[in-house]
C-alpha cells in the first residue's frame, strides 16, 4: 500500500523520538542499578521495552506504507546525574511524546488512515501511562523526601 508522503515523515519522527527513550531510559536503568536501586532499574528498564516496541510498531506500519523506517537519527538524550534529575528528563521527553502522538493522531485522521489512527492510539495510551508512573514518582520524591524514597528503590 502507498502511504501519505507526509504520514510517513511524521512515522519516522515518531520513531526516531522513540529510538531515543530507548536510550535514555537503558542509561537511566544502569545508572540506578549501578547505585544500587533495583526497583528504579526494573522500572526504567520496563520502560525502555515498552519504547522498543513501539518502535517496533512505527517500522512495521512505515514498512507497511511503503516507507523506509529511519533508524540512525536521534533526538537529544538527556540523561540526569542523580534521581530526581533522570525522572524531570523523562517527564519532559514523555511530555514531547505525548504531545507529538496527539498531532500525528489528528493527521493520520485527517488523512483518513484510520488504522495508522488506531496504532498511533495505542502507542499514545503507554505514553500516557508512563507519564502517570514518572509524575507519580515525582510526587513520591516530594512527599517522602528524596532519601526515603530512594531506601524505597534498594532491591
Amino acid at each position: 500500500m502507498k502511504g501519505d508522503p507526509k504520514l510517513i515523515e511524521v512515522l519516522n519522527d515518531l520513531l526516531a523520538d522513540e529510538l531515543s527513550a530507548i536510550n535514555q531510559y537503558i542509561v537511566h536503568a544502569e545508572m540506578c542499578e549501578d547505585w544500587g536501586y533495583g526497583k528504579l532499574h526494573h522500572g526504567f528498564e520496563k520502560r525502555a521495552i515498552d519504547e522498543m516496541k513501539h518502535a517496533e510498531k512505527l517500522i512495521g506500519r512505515i514498512l507497511f506504507l511503503g516507507g523506509t523506517p529511519i533508524v540512525s537519527e536521534l533526538k537529544p538524550i538527556h540523561i540526569g546525574d542523580e534521581v530526581p534529575k533522570q525522572v524531570e528528563n523523562d517527564r519532559l521527553a514523555e511530555m514531547g511524546a505525548i504531545r507529538a502522538y496527539n498531532d500525528a493522531i489528528a493527521l493520520a485522521g485527517e488523512l483518513r488512515d484510520h488504522a495508522t489512527r488506531d496504532i498511533l492510539t495505542q502507542i499514545l495510551n503507554d505514553e500516557d501511562r508512563h507519564m502517570d508512573e514518572i509524575e507519580e514518582m515525582q510526587d513520591q520524591i516530594e512527599q517522602m523526601t528524596l532519601p526515603i524514597f530512594l531506601t524505597t528503590q534498594v532491591g
